[in-house]
């Protein structure tokens, strides 16, 4: 019984763990391929790795919130 209990507590905390690492990134480079804007248009961080929905821009909110830069206009 304890067995089965320790075999059970490995192979949960081993999917949690695939879980976390499968997570799918919030910016993508197919957004800045199809609006032909850098990352960074959208994104304060320069590094990928830290793009969040915390490290969006006004560009970025609005992208998000429209799925479009079109009708987007920068402040200047």
């Amino acid at each position: 019984m304890r067995f089965i209990k320790i075999l059970v507590t490995v192979i949960i905390t081993a999917l949690i763990g695939l879980l976390m690492f499968a997570v799918e990134p919030v910016a993508k480079q197919e957004y800045a391929k199809k609006e032909k804007k850098a990352c960074t248009y959208c994104h304060t961080s320069k590094n990928p790795k830290d793009y969040s929905d915390k490290d969006l821009n006004e560009a970025g909110k609005y992208y998000k919130e429209k799925k479009t830069l079109e009708g987007y206009k920068e402040k200047k």
